[in-house]
Protein backbone atom coordinates (compact mmCIF):
# COMPACT_ATOMS: atom_id res chain seq x y z
CA UNK A 1 0.00 0.00 0.00
CA UNK A 2 1.07 3.41 -0.66
CA UNK A 3 0.07 6.88 0.50
CA UNK A 4 -1.11 9.66 -1.86
CA UNK A 5 -2.18 13.23 -1.49
CA UNK A 6 -5.01 14.31 -4.12
CA UNK A 7 -5.67 17.70 -4.87
CA UNK A 8 -9.56 18.46 -5.92
CA UNK A 9 -9.28 22.03 -7.96
CA UNK A 10 -12.12 21.83 -10.37
CA UNK A 11 -14.60 20.96 -7.06
CA UNK A 12 -13.38 24.40 -5.48
CA UNK A 13 -15.97 26.78 -7.42
CA UNK A 14 -19.12 26.10 -5.18
CA UNK A 15 -16.99 24.26 -2.38
CA UNK A 16 -17.76 25.10 1.33
CA UNK A 17 -16.41 23.56 4.70
CA UNK A 18 -19.68 21.70 5.39
CA UNK A 19 -19.66 20.18 1.27
CA UNK A 20 -15.76 19.27 1.77
CA UNK A 21 -16.84 17.25 4.72
CA UNK A 22 -20.17 15.88 3.59
CA UNK A 23 -17.90 13.97 0.23
CA UNK A 24 -14.97 13.21 2.43
CA UNK A 25 -17.86 10.91 4.43
CA UNK A 26 -18.94 9.55 0.89
CA UNK A 27 -15.95 8.68 0.57
CA UNK A 28 -14.81 6.99 3.83
CA UNK A 29 -18.42 5.07 3.68
CA UNK A 30 -17.53 3.22 0.30
CA UNK A 31 -13.39 3.07 0.70
CA UNK A 32 -13.08 -0.71 1.85
CA UNK A 33 -15.24 -1.51 -1.89
CA UNK A 34 -11.98 -0.09 -3.27
CA UNK A 35 -9.13 -1.41 -0.44
CA UNK A 36 -8.70 2.57 0.19
CA UNK A 37 -8.41 4.22 3.52
CA UNK A 38 -8.69 7.87 3.48
CA UNK A 39 -6.57 9.34 6.46
CA UNK A 40 -7.46 12.44 6.62
CA UNK A 41 -8.31 15.78 4.41
CA UNK A 42 -7.83 19.52 4.67
CA UNK A 43 -10.05 22.53 2.86
CA UNK A 44 -8.62 25.33 2.18
CA UNK A 45 -11.85 28.22 2.89
CA UNK A 46 -9.99 31.10 0.63
CA UNK A 47 -9.64 29.05 -2.78
CA UNK A 48 -12.03 26.23 -1.97
CA UNK A 49 -9.32 23.53 -2.99
CA UNK A 50 -9.84 20.24 -0.86
CA UNK A 51 -6.63 17.72 -0.49
CA UNK A 52 -6.76 14.30 0.81
CA UNK A 53 -4.72 11.90 2.07
CA UNK A 54 -4.74 8.48 1.65
CA UNK A 55 -3.38 4.81 1.82
CA UNK A 56 -4.35 2.77 -1.36
CA UNK A 57 -3.22 0.17 -3.90
CA UNK A 58 -3.32 2.76 -6.51
CA UNK A 59 -3.92 6.36 -7.88
CA UNK A 60 -6.84 4.43 -9.86
CA UNK A 61 -8.44 2.93 -6.57
CA UNK A 62 -8.18 6.72 -4.82
CA UNK A 63 -10.12 7.93 -8.35
CA UNK A 64 -12.65 5.23 -8.55
CA UNK A 65 -13.72 6.28 -4.55
CA UNK A 66 -13.99 9.55 -5.66
CA UNK A 67 -16.02 9.00 -8.94
CA UNK A 68 -18.68 6.43 -7.07
CA UNK A 69 -19.26 8.34 -4.49
CA UNK A 70 -19.58 12.25 -5.41
CA UNK A 71 -18.21 12.31 -9.02
CA UNK A 72 -16.08 14.89 -7.87
CA UNK A 73 -12.19 13.27 -9.40
CA UNK A 74 -9.09 14.67 -7.93
CA UNK A 75 -6.90 16.85 -10.43
CA UNK A 76 -3.69 15.44 -9.43
CA UNK A 77 -2.54 12.40 -7.38
CA UNK A 78 0.96 12.26 -5.75
CA UNK A 79 2.22 9.46 -4.03
CA UNK A 80 4.02 10.71 -0.41
CA UNK A 81 6.32 9.52 1.34
CA UNK A 82 6.15 10.36 5.43
CA UNK A 83 9.40 11.94 6.50
CA UNK A 84 11.04 12.16 9.62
Amino acid sequence: MALFIDVHHAAAKDMDAAAAAEMHSRDVAIQDSYGVRFLRYWFDPVTGKTFCLSEAPSMEAVNAVHQQAHGAMADEIFVVYEGQ
